[in-house]
């Protein structure tokens, strides 16, 4: 899942950086309103978790105009306690949901989950395709009885594969909404990760491969 948070607390958007890549979300970072709107143009996000009181723009702004543009990205809004009239303001603009400052980890994760699992494409725990499941919870991929864990990336990869087998997945699609458009990783290193998941799929003797077309991507498939 790619996730865009703007927060203008240079010290909480560190942690929550750290909280959700530990989760096994991707992450872009911005630090004000107007960032947050390029991006949000610019990117194809799953949600979003704005901070309220920003420079440039506030996060009341930024739904705004996403909503008039008719993106409908989950939003989740952090707020201040004090900032009542801006929470209802912004959920009669389209906020999904909010959360008021301080607020510990694993309330934030939950609020995250609930608002991606409202979203109209909503995904499943466990996706299934061709005998093989892949736990998104325990970022376990299973088969004929036997499971192995996928790190990070890993895990990430395999996701967007099984969200639509038998669909090619560009190389650019996996760089942007994986390792984030701020990210200096390059195609070799999208290689490298889709041979670690393709060992793993042997190693279960799974019927399903990564299959590599040229100059368009990768897509799940059956072995014939």
């Amino acid at each position: 899942m790619h996730l865009l948070i703007a927060e203008d607390d240079t010290r909480l958007l560190k942690s929550l950086k750290h909280i959700f890549e530990k989760n096994q979300y991707t992450v872009d970072l911005v630090s004000d309103g107007s960032r947050a709107l390029e991006y949000a143009f610019a990117g194809e996000y799953d949600g979003m978790v704005l901070d309220i009181m920003m420079p440039t723009l506030s996060g009341l702004e930024v739904l705004k105009a996403l909503r008039s543009r008719g993106i409908s990205t989950p939003v989740l809004f952090l707020t201040a306690k004090s900032e009542v009239y801006q929470r209802v303001e912004g959920l009669d603009a389209g906020a999904d949901d909010y959360l008021t400052k301080p607020f510990s980890p694993q309330e934030l994760l939950a609020r995250v989950r609930a608002m991606l699992r409202r979203k109209d494409n909503y995904i499943p725990d466990i996706l299934s395709f061709a005998g093989i499941t892949l736990n998104c919870s325990t970022y376990e991929l299973g088969y004929g009885g036997r499971a192995t864990s996928l790190r990070g990336k890993e895990f990430q990869i395999m996701e967007m594969l099984m969200r639509s087998p038998r669909v090619i997945v560009t190389t650019d699609q996996l760089l942007s909404h994986i390792w984030g458009w701020d990210s200096e990783a390059e195609l070799s290193t999208v290689w490298v990760h889709v041979s670690n998941v393709r060992k793993k799929l042997a190693a279960l003797e799974s019927p399903v491969e990564i299959r590599f077309i040229r100059s368009a991507g990768y897509l799940l498939e059956e072995q014939k």
